[in-house]
């Protein structure tokens, strides 16, 4: 019986050094491994044997299989490399120092809307601020006065991580930390607090012409003493009429966001339809580009400043949607599809 390991596996062994290519690994495995090959008929052939010669020859015969299945994992690993150095080779040569013949390039139309946005708020004394797409959820919800359980979260359906952090669902969630880094200069020196935030926010959205799965918004905030709607009306009017170069309709309607009391959407005349409605507006005529308000008390404390002494505003300028309008683009989905056919109108911007 053991004469016939040692035939089965020099067999297969020669087979194996000439096989070339995946198609005949397989007929190999299948040959000697499937439920017709011989080894298959060595385990039958045990049935004539004694108790104690079954088990010593069925644990050769056990070994003889680990034994033909690791040459075909390491035959298969081998011609997928000689693959892969084949393709190398069939490569043409080409000399990298020669410039690429690919054309002007273009920055994306977020880029350069946010670009735009940076420099409007950088003439009204704002500091650009950069901050990580990954955050606890404090930083995310607790530190924005949206404790644990709290409905609101509702309105962000979150990607959670598996060490309990998150991808941030909005740019507020650098709030708590641009609080407490500028802190000091606003309570010893008297110097407001003034800054954007722009990043990159993700949710769990069901995608259509208006809602996507990653998206760009801009957060701003201002603290001093005596800051009042007026003042935020003021900046937002200053930087849409300096991005559009027109003066745009606008309106401000109540808002519940748990971070600002009282709380407002500011919404803008949808451009692409003209108010008429269209599938990027929701046919409402009216875009939600800025929710905003007075910043709530507790988002103050959070961050270690004293509500009763200082008040502000802050607010959560939607840039994918600000670009959308700025350009004409009609689905919100274009600006993540990687279209060279979208992305090369904007070379010469």
């Amino acid at each position: 019986m053991e004469s016939k390991i040692i035939l089965v596996r020099d067999e297969f062994t020669a087979e194996l050094e000439k096989a070339e290519n995946s198609a005949d690994l397989e007929a190999i495995r299948v040959k000697y491994l499937g439920k017709k090959g011989p080894v298959t008929e060595l385990m039958k052939g045990m049935k004539d044997l004694t108790p104690d010669e079954k088990k010593a020859f069925g644990q050769k015969v056990n070994d003889l299989k680990s034994e033909l299945t690791e040459k075909l994992t390491e035959k298969t690993k081998f011609l997928k490399e000689q693959e892969i150095l084949k393709e190398i080779e069939s490569m043409p040569e080409f000399d990298i120092s020669m410039p690429a013949a690919l054309g002007e390039g273009s920055y994306h139309p977020v880029t350069l809307v946010q670009r735009e946005c940076e420099r409007i708020f950088k003439t009204m004394g704002f500091a650009v601020e950069d901050y990580s797409e990954i955050v606890t959820d404090y930083e995310c919800f607790e530190a924005l006065n949206i404790p644990k359980h709290h409905p609101a979260r509702d309105m962000q359906d979150t990607y959670y991580l598996e060490n309990g952090q998150l991808l941030k669902s909005h740019t507020s969630a650098a709030q708590n930390a641009i609080y407490k880094k500028y802190k000091d200069a606003l309570i010893n020196d008297g110097v407001p607090i003034k800054a954007i935030f722009p990043g990159r926010c993700f949710r769990n959205e069901a995608t259509d012409a208006c809602h996507e799965n990653t998206f760009f918004q801009m957060e701003g905030v201002m603290v001093d003493k005596d800051i009042s709607i007026s003042n935020l009306i003021y900046f937002m009017k200053t930087m849409l009429s300096e991005v559009f170069r027109k003066d745009l309709k606008v309106r401000l309607r109540p808002g519940f966001f748990p971070f600002v009391e009282p709380g407002f959407e500011l919404d803008i005349s949808c451009l692409i339809c003209g108010g008429e409605g269209c599938p990027s507006c929701k046919h409402s005529g009216w875009l939600e580009l800025c929710p905003c308000g007075m910043i709530h008390p507790e988002v103050l404390k959070a961050g270690g400043i004293d509500p009763d002494e200082y008040t502000g505003f802050a607010f959560g300028l939607g840039l994918t949607r600000l670009v959308m309008m700025k350009y004409g683009i009609k689905d919100i989905r274009d600006l993540n599809s990687g279209s060279l056919k979208t992305l090369t109108q904007f070379i010469d911007e």
